[in-house]
């Protein structure tokens, strides 16, 4: 669970007001020594970095890694949730493919991701995403305003009238203060069978459908900039137990899916 958490979980993204949180301070938080948390972490992220490497043992990939439209020293800004603030997310991934591929280009990956973001909280959140001045927006959000409580019929926490005037806000003030270019990855389905069985859902009485979903996804292939469908890429494995968050195969898939829309 701990390192479940440490994959998913990252306070230093929500409790900035606290001043820097150095390394000792955030394994203090998990109730862990500092030495222990870092090879947590570390260990995820060599996880990701090994996937990034078997992608480019294959030379038509590591072809398409190298027409990335992102030029040198540009950087690039990841806005979502958990599928992207996870250490072993496709944004993570991506991250290693081009420091693994073209680490002379100096092109900076910024992963403003939180794990239970809604878009509405996204949109709050504008002026940081702003402040690092991107050349590149990937934005991934929607899966967390179609939870539902007190079961599959229960209310839905953002309407989604609200998720399309959040998200297309959030573009719109981004866009205007930075110039950047906008790209929508659209948020992965579920697995609704695990879903329902999850047994930390069924206490709870959360749940999420792809009925949901779907209009989502809908409403992001209206927009004028790109859309990457990912989830055609995933298959059973893809989840994990609880079926909303994406396994290291998902994220995979999904890396992959992201570097074939782009180039």
């Amino acid at each position: 669970m701990l390192e479940k958490l440490i994959r998913f979980q990252h306070p230093e993204k929500v409790l900035g007001y606290l001043g820097a949180l150095d390394d000792a301070r955030l394994a203090a938080l998990f109730g862990l020594e500092k030495d222990a948390y870092l090879r947590v972490r570390h260990g995820h992220e060599e996880r990701a970095r090994q996937t990034a490497s078997e992608l480019l043992d294959d030379p038509v990939f590591a072809e398409k890694v190298d027409r990335l439209p992102f030029a040198a020293g540009q950087r690039v800004v990841a806005v979502g949730e958990s599928t992207t603030d996870d250490l072993l997310s496709w944004f993570e991934i991506l991250r290693h493919l081009l420091a693994l591929r073209r680490p002379d280009d100096g092109i900076v990956l910024e992963n403003t991701a939180i794990s239970g973001q809604t878009s509405v909280q996204a949109l709050s959140g504008s002026p940081g995403v702003a402040f690092q001045r991107p050349d590149w927006v990937l934005c991934m959000l929607g899966a967390n305003d179609v939870r539902r409580f007190g079961g599959p019929e229960g209310p839905i926490l953002v309407s989604l009238p609200e998720t399309e005037r959040a998200l297309g806000a959030l573009r719109d003030v981004v866009t205007a203060r930075t110039g950047a270019r906008w790209v929508w990855v659209a948020p992965s389905p579920v697995d609704e069978e695990r879903v329902a069985a999850y047994q930390p859902f069924v206490r709870g009485g959360f749940s999420w459908s792809n009925r949901d979903l779907d209009p989502v996804a809908a409403f992001l292939a209206t927009q004028p900039e790109p859309v990457i469908d990912g989830g055609s890429a995933l298959d059973a494995d893809a989840f994990l137990d609880d079926g909303v968050h994406l396994s290291l195969a998902g994220q995979r898939a999904l890396a992959v899916a992201v570097v074939e829309a782009l180039t």
